[in-house]
């Protein structure tokens, strides 16, 4: 290694760490903001996460508590994720929110990495790696979805980070496929990759995901055999254990129909037909974007599969518009597809579901009923146009470019 080469790994060095404090130092009124709040107010699916860990150790029925008022909150995962909290339960609450908090951005980081390495490693931007690296990861934490992970302690951009580092990895040291198994074995909704995998044929990488997640999924069956019953026989086929699933915070399709207030039968109808379109399309598009050999915004379009098909998708679940920013950006080249992509994370910066429900709340004649349903429902009509955008638009601008 030449002296020159010292320097420039020296400054690196430098650089990563002072990106590392300038990240630290924006996070620093997010994190205040939420981890100062009242306790019964903080981090509360954290606590749900926690206390289904601790009813482990205690012999209790994990899916027949609720969290302290005024929560009253289910643990609604699979009996897995309540082993794995295990871990949590033994750490005192104060700790837990340290140290699930850190690990959200640790998660955040690893997806960035990942989905922004086009362009990171472009020519225009290879000199300036851990500036830009800490401008994306700003931009990135001060999205509503990427928000509301720290507010709620939330498991869903983790989830995002193993599925987008099982299929980006160039060569990675673990089995791929095993973290999409992962994923899938803790939150059911990762399992719209095991779909993915087998449309593009990736069948040794579709035999570890969907190995791991069976395995996982049985293990429960031989250590917590009641509540492993729990939840497969009863909790999961109990809609309303998730919360109320025409609240505005629901953006997947079967949220916003809900919100329409139809008949039932025509809700179920409408829905069903709609997802198997989505779906469809949506599918389609990632497999056509793997098979031109663009395999960021194949996972982007999977990714947006999960929350849209899914019964129930809050707000945060769409922590995978960090994967969509990266796939519409590409390489960086493109103005219009930078000036898209900041158009993209200005609209979920802001909160516009809430803004669609003040309006509705204002009652303007003529305005109100229609346009603030409309704008109460932006951010899952957002990711049916951000649909559209990867699976046609994108194509075709890469064609023009």
């Amino acid at each position: 290694m030449t002296s020159g080469e010292v320097r420039v790994m020296r400054r690196q060095w430098w650089a990563w760490a002072v990106a590392g404090l300038v990240v630290a130092a924006a996070a620093v009124p997010l994190v205040h903001m939420w981890l100062t709040n009242p306790d019964d107010q903080r981090l509360v699916d954290l606590d749900v996460y926690r206390t289904g860990g601790q009813m482990l150790l205690e012999g209790r029925p994990v899916y027949e508590y609720v969290t302290p008022a005024p929560q009253l909150l289910p643990f609604t995962y699979p009996p897995i994720a309540a082993m794995m909290a295990v871990a949590l339960a033994e750490m005192s609450w104060g700790t837990a929110q340290w140290v699930w908090t850190a690990g959200i951005f640790v998660a955040l980081a690893v997806t960035v990495g990942f989905s922004f390495r086009e362009v990171l490693r472009g020519e225009a931007l290879r000199k300036y790696v851990p500036w830009a690296f800490a401008a994306l990861m700003v931009a990135c934490t001060y999205l509503m979805p990427i928000r509301d992970q720290v507010r709620f302690g939330q498991v869903d951009i983790l989830l995002v980070a193993l599925c987008a580092a099982d299929c980006l990895a160039k060569k990675p040291w673990w089995p791929r496929g095993f973290l999409i198994g992962l994923a899938t074995a803790v939150k059911l909704t990762p399992g719209v990759f095991l779909i993915y995998l087998l449309l593009t044929r990736q069948w040794r990488t579709f035999s570890m995901a969907a190995f791991t997640a069976a395995l996982l999924t049985l293990l429960p069956f031989a250590v917590i055999p009641r509540d492993a019953a729990d939840f497969w026989f009863w909790a999961l086929l109990d809609p309303g254990r998730v919360g109320a699933n025409e609240a505005t915070t629901n953006q997947s399709i079967r949220g916003m129909l809900l919100r329409l207030y139809l008949p039932d039968p025509a809700t179920s109808l409408i829905w069903i037909v709609v997802v198997a379109a989505v779906a469809w399309y949506g599918f389609r598009g990632a497999r056509d974007a793997y098979r031109a050999n663009d395999q960021l915004t194949a996972v982007a379009l999977t990714g947006l599969m999960a929350v849209l098909l899914s019964p129930v998708a809050w707000i945060h679940h769409l922590a995978w518009v960090v994967v969509v920013l990266a796939a519409i950006v590409g390489d960086g080249r493109d103005p219009v597809r930078l000036r898209v992509a900041a158009g993209v994370w200005l609209f979920y910066v802001v909160p516009v579901p809430w803004w669609g429900v003040s309006l509705k709340a204002a009652d303007i004649p003529g305005v109100s009923l229609v346009l603030g349903k409309i704008v109460q429902n932006g951010f899952g009509l957002g990711a049916l146009a951000l649909v559209w955008l990867l699976a046609t638009w994108l194509p075709k601008r890469r064609e023009i470019a």
